[in-house]
């Protein structure tokens, strides 16, 4: 394994690891406070999420000889945000992650499980994630609206760079926030001092609390959405640059490691989809044997991220809650349009796929659950009509 290491992967694992975590975890930090998470419960959970992707992207790579990337799930973490508290508070939360987990484990394990997700049509998961991303979506808008000068600069800075290179866009909004929140916030006096004393992780464990809406609203939801928009592309990120991975171990390692990270406030970590192709493509390595290094490396890097959660989170939380959410929406931006596009592309399951997205979007809970649930039940009773009625007709003629 030494003699496969390079500077090229080192380079690539550190961009990786820089760009997963700067471009996202605004999304994972706002997803767990909007289930009801304290500050300090929400850093535990980043740090965890960080810490359990590092290392199962360490331990895939380096057991498969392939360049295993490993995110958390962002649209997830979005999904979360959409929900809102759920009876039970963050501790139901917390059990809805862990039955997410031990989901993902059985699909890895269990084929017809996996076949399952696999066969939730894709324009309705499309049209769920699509509605789930949509609100966060507005946020930079909103930032323009509560402050134009600051949004305008977040705003401005993801425009501008992401107009030469698009994987820094959101870095760069990242560094626009800092900047307003170092010359634009006033900031009280001690409260840097105050985040240096805390600099080391402090880990917050939460007793899980297992209930139907917890389950409802916050597992199965977040589960379609990891395994739909991040395992099962991750797998054909891989494929695309000619690997060949065995997806059901991946998948249950993932859910491993899920596991792992949820009784401290992590919701899921998942195959990477995006960062995926930056260690599998040539930048990696021209050598496609060697390149299974980028994914490590950008593993330790990680792992180091996740110990500063406690500080980045308690930086983020001197500034106004819009300017990150400004981030986050950046962020999600593109995964927005690519959902929505084809969550509406086939004429014939169109329909389907605009009421999933209504629901979803709506924001609107039934009996304690989230419109995510409604959305993919209502678009399926619908598409599954359409269908019945078409197969009628077409026997008649």
């Amino acid at each position: 394994m030494l003699r496969d290491f390079s500077a090229q992967a080192l380079f690539m694992g550190l961009l990786t690891a820089f760009v997963g975590f700067a471009s996202s975890f605004a999304v994972v930090l706002h997803g767990l406070t909007g289930v009801g998470a304290s500050e300090a419960q929400a850093a535990s959970g980043v740090m965890a999420l960080s810490i359990s992707m590092g290392l199962c992207a360490i331990v895939l790579s380096a057991w498969t000889r392939l360049p295993v990337s490993i995110a958390w799930s962002t649209p997830g973490a979005a999904l979360l945000a959409s929900s809102g508290a759920v009876e039970g508070g963050f501790a139901a939360a917390v059990g809805g992650f862990l039955i997410c987990a031990a989901l993902i484990v059985v699909a890895g394990l269990w084929k017809p499980l996996g076949r399952m997700v696999a066969a939730i049509p894709a324009t309705l998961a499309n049209a769920m994630l699509a509605g789930v991303l949509i609100g966060l979506c507005f946020a930079p808008v909103k930032a323009v609206a509560f402050n134009p000068a600051f949004g305008l600069a977040i705003l401005g800075a993801w425009a501008v760079v992401g107009a030469f290179n698009r994987l820094l866009a959101v870095p760069a909004a990242l560094v626009a926030f800092a900047l307003v929140l170092t010359f634009g916030i006033d900031i009280p006096d001690g409260a840097f001092s105050a985040i240096a004393r805390d600099l080391l992780p402090r880990p917050e464990i939460v007793a899980p609390v297992f209930n139907l809406p917890g389950l409802v609203s916050i597992a199965l939801p977040l589960f379609v959405v990891t395994m739909a928009s991040q395992n099962i592309p991750g797998i054909a990120v891989l494929k695309v640059n000619q690997y060949e991975p065995n997806p059901g171990p991946l998948f249950a390692a993932t859910g491993i490691f899920s596991f792992l990270s949820a009784p401290f406030g992590g919701h899921a970590v998942n195959l990477a989809a995006i960062t995926a192709a930056m260690c599998a493509g040539e930048d990696a390595h021209a050598d496609p044997r060697r390149r299974y290094w980028a994914a490590i490396n950008a593993g330790v890097f990680y792992v180091v991220f996740g110990l500063l959660a406690g500080a980045v989170t308690a930086i983020v939380n001197l500034a106004p809650p819009i300017l990150i959410q400004a981030v986050a929406g950046l962020a999600l931006i593109s995964a927005f349009a690519g959902s929505a596009m084809n969550a509406f592309k086939e004429a014939e399951t169109r329909e389907a796929a605009a009421l999933t997205f209504l629901t979803t979007a709506s924001g609107v809970s039934f009996g304690g659950i989230s419109g995510a649930f409604w959305g993919l039940l209502a678009g399926g009773l619908v598409m599954g009509v359409g269908r019945f009625v078409a197969a009628r007709k077409a026997k008649k003629v």
